[in-house]
């Protein structure tokens, strides 16, 4: 049976996958202050209110702080208070929001939690997969295990959405979850692999499964039980096509040198991935947004 046969079956099979919205990325956590700015004009908005309270001007970089338990921006050298403790920022259509010196899609929230600012990037996930695939994996790899890549990172952020709710966001941006630069990580070649497999995920046993990789396994990949508390069923060790390259990360699910040295033998993503996953199959989420 053609891989694309398959593939539809399974996709039939598991249609009750449920819809896959937008997911909430933590750039800063409780920071005492943030610059933001856009490359449009871009409204800041009361997220309980919904109510407009200012409009920053494009290509300005504006300067917030937490204060007495609301927000302050700094507009021409003055501070100015808003009476709000979560706000929205929200760019004009295609315009990008600045933070930490990149620029990112999507729409921003700033919380003040009573223990600094918090910077939210809320993202549709499909924009979100743009920002890391480049940031995990080098862009000039092939493109098959680009395409590993990006379901393998698809799946781990829908299974983790909530991780990391007591700070009002799904995943940070670092690679304690996932490497996550924005648009200005972004490449062509790594936008195509994550369009060409758009919703694509890995479920094992009905569920989307978090995929777990790592750069490198040094040889041999470990299960999940050597490294934390108990097996899954999803992970099993198996030779990581890495050899020659130390060990980086904890060796568990998919190596990436291993999936790029796979892509190189003629190896395809799906191929890739059932390589590094054991008993998982593959289906396709709805994006609404």
């Amino acid at each position: 049976m053609g891989i694309r046969k398959a593939l539809f079956i399974i996709f039939i099979l598991l249609n009750f996958i449920p819809p896959c919205f937008a997911i909430k990325i933590g750039l800063q956590t409780q920071v005492n202050k943030t610059f933001i700015g856009a490359s449009t004009q871009a409204q800041i908005i009361n997220s309980d209110t919904n109510k407009l309270i200012f409009i920053m001007e494009k290509m300005k970089g504006y300067e917030f702080k937490s204060y007495r338990g609301v927000i302050a921006i700094k507009v021409d050298g003055e501070w100015k208070k808003i009476n709000a403790k979560k706000i929205i920022i929200k760019p004009e259509e295609n315009g990008f929001v600045s933070v930490k010196r990149k620029w990112y899609r999507g729409h921003f929230k700033v919380i003040n939690d009573g223990l600094g600012l918090t910077v939210i990037n809320d993202i549709p996930i499909e924009k979100y997969l743009r920002g890391v695939v480049p940031s995990e994996m080098p862009s000039s790899w092939e493109h098959e295990a680009h395409k590993a890549q990006a379901i393998a990172a698809r799946s781990y952020a829908i299974a983790n959405r909530g991780k990391r709710a007591k700070y009002g966001y799904d995943l940070k941006d670092t690679p304690e979850d996932q490497a996550y630069g924005g648009a200005s990580a972004e490449k062509q070649n790594t936008n195509d692999a994550v369009s060409e497999t758009e919703g694509i995920v890995l479920v094992c046993q009905g569920k989307i499964v978090p995929a777990y990789y790592s750069a490198s396994a040094g040889g041999k990949t470990r299960t999940g039980g050597q490294v934390w508390s108990a097996d899954l069923p999803f992970l099993k060790s198996v030779p990581s096509f890495d050899d020659g390259i130390k060990k980086n990360g904890h060796g568990v699910g998919m190596s990436q040198y291993g999936a790029n040295n796979l892509a190189k033998r003629g190896y395809n993503a799906y191929q890739i991935l059932k390589y590094f996953y054991a008993n998982t199959k593959f289906a396709r989420v709805r994006n609404e947004y």
